[in-house]
């Protein structure tokens, strides 16, 4: 099913492993999975590894226009003893091939077929029934991807980590639901229609404003480009599908927290103002909308953090870390 773990563009200690998924009218489908295992705790043979995490598998899915690059991330997880595993979606970032469309899904439920195929390099079921438990962590639409696959497989999860989640329409609920059955034919006859959009490219530039020199983060901009990929009608109507799914409740059964920026900046000119806020989603719907997650859902709100709040500013992003291990110590530690 799959070719051999080989050392990652990210460089050792990461490993990737590249999936044949079938093929589409676009070619062969391939998802990636990229690792970075804990190393071994000392004396761990004889008195056993005592780090809080040391039975977790986490598997993080990234955002829109986005793919794995963030090895301060998985180091956190990898540190407290977790195997930390991450999934380039199909045609996303190291998945994509030439002659493919970008990012493009027509069915976010799709995507059963790339996390089950993760799920099965990291020694679990498609499920994700396992020995170890099982963290899944999402940012933006990945973030939406795993809470949508979270409430149809509840039984094998340990809890749910959501970065800044994309769970709502940006122009508010009302409007979604106006649009929608529009979007739905238009999807169905013209699926790849662009949708209209505009991005000045404010966002990379403040990810770039307020990146740590001591701590540099590398991107590649032909899978992240500085303005977003072209958004397609029918890649939109499947979102928007998504968001309804969460506005009706998922019921998620699992532990949720959600990491969100405390406030939201609409990017309509350059201002300093961009480096401390999201600037892609309305931080505050996107609050309301977690409530309808589970039974159990953390808001944590972090003043100056950007849309991903992992790449923030160092103070917004150490507050960010911190209140991750205060909450992920509180829910699995053992």
């Amino acid at each position: 099913m799959t070719s051999e773990w080989v050392t990652d563009v990210l460089g050792e200690p990461f490993d990737q492993l590249t999936i044949p998924l079938g093929t589409d009218d676009e070619g062969d489908i391939f998802a990636t999975v990229v690792r970075l295992l804990p190393e071994h705790a000392i004396l761990g043979g004889i008195f056993g590894d005592h780090r809080p995490f040391h039975d977790i598998d986490v598997l993080y899915v990234h955002g829109w226009s986005d793919y794995f690059f963030q090895k301060r991330l998985a180091r956190f997880w990898a540190s407290r003893g977790a195997r930390f595993f991450a999934l380039d979606l199909r045609k996303y970032g190291r998945s994509l091939r030439p002659g493919q469309t970008p990012g493009y899904i027509a069915d976010l439920h799709d995507y059963d077929a790339d996390i089950g195929a993760a799920l099965e390099a990291m020694g679990r079921g498609t499920d994700g029934a396992g020995e170890r438990r099982l963290v899944l962590m999402g940012h933006s639409t990945g973030g939406l991807t795993l809470s949508l696959w979270a409430a149809r497989h509840p039984e094998h999860i340990a809890a749910v980590v959501l970065n800044s989640p994309w769970l709502e329409f940006q122009l508010s609920a009302t409007t979604r639901a106006a649009i929608s059955p529009v979007l739905g034919i238009h999807s169905r006859y013209r699926p790849f229609d662009l949708w209209p959009q505009t991005d000045l490219g404010f966002y990379t530039r403040a990810q770039s404003e307020v990146a740590d020199p001591d701590d540099p983060v590398e991107v590649n901009l032909a899978w992240r480009p500085a303005q977003t990929m072209p958004v397609h009608v029918g890649w939109m109507h499947a979102v928007i599908a998504g968001h309804a799914a969460v506005a009706a409740g998922l019921g998620i059964t699992v532990p949720v927290c959600v990491l969100l920026s405390a406030r939201f900046v609409p990017p309509t000119r350059w201002a300093e103002e961009l480096t401390s806020a999201d600037t892609v989603l309305v931080v505050d719907d996107i609050a309301r909308a977690a409530l309808k997650l589970g039974r159990s859902v953390t808001i944590e709100r972090i003043d100056g953090a950007l849309h991903d709040v992992f790449l923030s500013r160092h103070d917004a992003r150490e507050d960010a870390y911190s209140r991750l291990e205060r909450w992920t110590t509180a829910m699995l530690a053992r």
